[in-house]
């Protein structure tokens, strides 16, 4: 352990040192104060008042002051983009102004608008009235005028047939009076002319068919232009309307039905002269409502425009006044009501920056008593704070989706910077599909600051912010691509030329005549005579399928090492003699030791099978190995490795319930306390122990635990070093699609010789290739590398139940939603 102690320590590995500060506040300056701490960004504020609603705060009516602007600002915001004005990105310059006059003058932009929008909404609504009258006018005089004419013509029939055909006088008479649609001072019949929505019109036409018992005739005539509707704004199909009835009584039914359906009705006299006279007056007032609505508009739309250019400007500096007196609603005043007393944490690298900040704040705020600010002890565990970059962010996003760190934590970020794209590379390997994905990736580099300040859709925004995890990952599949020598499922001689030959020089097929070696290995990657030969498939299965495992080993050892390392820095011996090491004993044992065997039988050629090595290993460890023993003493290195790894369970089972038992009598019945450097004598120190906050120790409860802990790394070795072999299954699933689709639609539409074949040969390849094995593919490995680094690789060391760092920043407010 010595090597390891002159180890430096791990700092960039682990969150930044965290300490629990005090400030004590004078009320003069705490709103300056606290604005710059903002601005600065590397404070997060204790609420103190947990206990206490909203509504008990200390600054509840600043923060209403603030809330209500807010809605001021979102109103002015939907009315910018419901005239569809086109804001300033950057904002007018003009002086800064106080909250006061911020707040004087929202509520003057409010009224004027609130006043043109509903000068505007009436003068909208008797422009509709008025285009609603002259569409009746216009279709409704058709009707009335068709009525006279067929009226007129059955009248002259009548009198030419009524004596031919014997109708008596008093049928004659009913029929005349029907004929006539004149004013009721003439003949009974009278008319109700409107609009309504053409939607309706067929449910209107059958209720005032049922409401008069048949006793009406209802004409219809489309409009001819949509008219705006007065409740949702938007354009519609309206109907003109035309019922004729007779009494009065049906009078009211047919007005009532028309209100019910929301049908608008207008008098039209039925005389041509008038109806012609009063068109001629209602297009007139439509001609100048049109010239006051445009100006109305433009009106509207310039003050809109002056909004627009400061509403930025303004929502921030809102956002910011309201994110201030949120923050002053955690603090607490003293005992004399003078100063305010706030608690939170900060990094340590920041406390030289919080205390120049709080003396600026104190000479801005001319106050004559300085801010006091000094550091505290506490039980409480401190947060979670890494400082990241655009390109370690998403790396340090896909670790905190499973769990945010531990304070002080091992950082498996770090780590998977390369082996997460690795691992993705592994299963996605092809240096063709992974220029396709560099490309794609560098289009979204080059283009960031453009992109970072547009509104993206959901998928995009996804690709955006790991842009750089793909890159790593295209960079890798790239590199493993080379090592299988596929592009698009085509090997290459690039390396040089192939190891193997034909047999004879007259052979024309070399993979049913079969090939030897004739010169040293291929320098880099796998040999290009592989492809398509009959070994092929069992030569790939073996290749990948042994890496796989040697990769999956490597990494779970990496996983107990990190282990090592936490225990070793947060001075947990426990831990170290009685989980480190026994993991590290029984893992290696078993799978350390089958992937020296894979080594071993790759440097020498050997041809021992593994399986049965590793089998007859538990089932028979003394009988002869025969032709599957590859180095001196194998058998009897084997019975060593398998008495270790059963020794090592109850190492891991059994001694720390008991050791922590003893720790526990020795603390609390008097005796003298040996301090052994390690955190779990603390009952306090860890939040995830079996005694965390409990006084009384449960021997059962730890010893339960222990045992979980240790069945669960058990059997996890084994169940986690298959789950590795997905890094081969999927490799290999890869690599065959790519090969249908090169030759099933490539290949066969190249064998024929039409043109147009060919084309659109090469166009489904290109769009299997860009959605099957550049999506879905893409995705299907990023999940599985996802998989292997949370389940396989983190669980081996990582606790990942803390809590990250929230500081109080106005960097943050932008990405806020009210």
């Amino acid at each position: 352990m010595g090597v390891f102690d002159r180890l430096p320590p791990m700092d960039l590995m682990r969150s930044e040192k965290m300490c629990f500060v005090q400030l004590i506040i004078p009320a003069e300056s705490s709103r300056v104060a606290v604005t710059y701490l903002g601005e600065l960004g590397l404070l997060q504020f204790k609420d103190l008042n947990e206990d206490k609603s909203p509504f008990q705060r200390i600054f509840v009516n600043q923060v209403k002051r603030c809330a209500e602007m807010s809605r001021k600002l979102r109103f002015f915001s939907d009315q910018i983009n419901k005239a569809g004005v086109r804001s300033s990105v950057r904002p007018a310059l003009e002086p800064d102004i106080d909250l006061e006059e911020l707040e004087a003058r929202l509520g003057e932009h409010e009224h004027e608008l609130l006043e043109m929008n509903t000068n505007s909404d009436k003068l909208q609504q008797t422009y509709n009235e008025l285009l609603e009258f002259k569409l009746v006018l216009s279709k409704a005089g058709g009707i009335l005028a068709s009525s006279h004419n067929h009226a007129a013509s059955a009248e002259r029939e009548l009198d030419e047939n009524i004596y031919d055909n014997g109708v008596d006088e008093g049928n004659s008479y009913l029929l005349e009076q029907g004929m006539h649609q004149g004013s009721p001072g003439n003949s009974g019949v009278r008319f109700v002319s409107g609009i309504i929505l053409k939607s309706k019109a067929l449910a209107f036409e059958r209720m005032l068919f049922r409401a008069t018992r048949g006793n009406m005739l209802f004409n219809q005539a489309p409009a001819g232009e949509p008219v705006t509707d007065p409740i949702s704004g938007e354009e519609v199909e309206k109907t003109v309307f035309v019922v004729s009835f007779s009494g009065e009584q049906a009078k009211t039914k047919i007005l009532k039905i028309c209100d019910s359906f929301g049908a608008s009705c207008y008098p039209v006299p039925e005389e041509m002269v008038k109806q012609r006279q009063i068109f001629h007056e209602v297009s007139a007032r439509l001609s100048d409502l049109e010239v006051t609505l445009d100006a109305g508009i433009q009106h509207r739309n310039k003050a809109l425009e002056s909004i627009g250019s400061q509403l930025w400007r303004w929502t921030i500096m809102v956002k910011k006044e309201k994110a201030v007196y949120d923050a002053l609603n955690m603090l607490n005043f003293d005992v004399t009501k003078k100063c305010l007393v706030g608690e939170g944490w900060c990094p340590i690298f920041a406390k030289s920056q919080i205390k120049d900040c709080l003396q600026r704040a104190t000479l801005h705020s001319n106050s004559q008593v300085g801010i006091i600010f000094h550091e505290m002890d506490t039980i409480e565990s401190p947060p979670t704070y890494f400082r990241t970059d655009k390109f370690t962010n998403a790396f340090q996003e896909i670790v905190d989706a499973y769990g945010v760190a531990r304070y002080q934590e091992a950082n498996p970020a770090v780590y998977s910077v390369v082996t997460f794209p690795f691992l993705f590379a592994v299963m996605f390997g092809d240096w063709g599909h992974g220029i396709c994905l560099l490309l794609g990736t560098l289009v979204l580099i080059l283009r960031e600051k453009k992109l970072s300040s547009q509104k993206l859709s959901s998928f995009m925004e996804l690709a955006f912010g790991g842009r750089y995890v793909i890159l790593l990952m295209a960079i890798f599949s790239i590199y493993c691509g080379l090592i299988y020598n596929e592009f698009f499922s085509v090997p290459f001689h690039i390396f040089g030329k192939s190891a193997y030959e034909c047999r004879e020089k007259s052979c024309s097929d070399a993979h049913t005549a079969g090939l030897i070696k004739v010169r040293d290995p291929y320098p880099f990657g796998v040999d290009p005579s592989w492809r398509g030969s009959r070994s092929e498939l069992p030569f790939l299965n073996s290749l990948k399928m042994k890496m796989s495992i040697i990769m999956g080993v490597a990494q779970m050892n990496l996983g107990i090492v990190l282990s090592y390392f936490d225990a070793r820095f947060h001075g947990n011996a426990l831990d170290i003699r009685y989980q480190f090491i026994p993991q590290m004993i029984f893992l290696n044992s078993l799978f350390g030791y089958l992937a020296l065997l894979i080594l071993l039988k790759w440097c020498t050629g050997s041809q021992a099978d593994l399986y049965h090595v590793m089998i007859y290993m538990f089932l028979d460890p003394a009988g002869d190995l025969g032709e599957n023993q590859l180095f001196w003493g194998q058998k009897e290195l084997q019975i060593l490795l398998l008495l270790l790894a059963l020794v090592a369970v109850p190492w891991m089972l059994f001694p720390k319930p008991f050791i922590l038992k003893r720790l526990h009598k020795e603390r609390f019945q008097g005796h003298t306390y040996r301090f052994l450097g390690t955190s779990e004598m603390d009952p306090d120190s860890e939040p995830d122990s079996a005694r965390a906050r409990h006084d009384d120790f449960n021997f059962s409860e730890v010893f339960v635990h222990q045992m979980i802990h240790s069945i669960e790394f058990v059997l996890g070795a084994v169940s986690n070093t298959a789950s590795y072999l997905r890094l081969w299954a999927l490799s290999l699933a890869h690599s065959e699609l790519s090969t249908v689709f090169y030759e099933k639609l490539l290949l066969l539409a190249w064998g024929y010789d039409s043109l147009i074949v060919k084309l659109v040969g090469l166009i489904v390849f290109a769009f299997a290739t860009a959605f099957i094995l550049l999506m879905m593919e893409t995705l299907s490995a990023f999940l599985h590398a996802l998989r292997l680094h949370w389940v396989e690789f983190m669980n081996k060391f990582y606790h990942g139940d803390g809590y990250k760092f929230k500081p109080f920043s106005f960097a943050l407010l932008a990405d806020d939603e009210d």
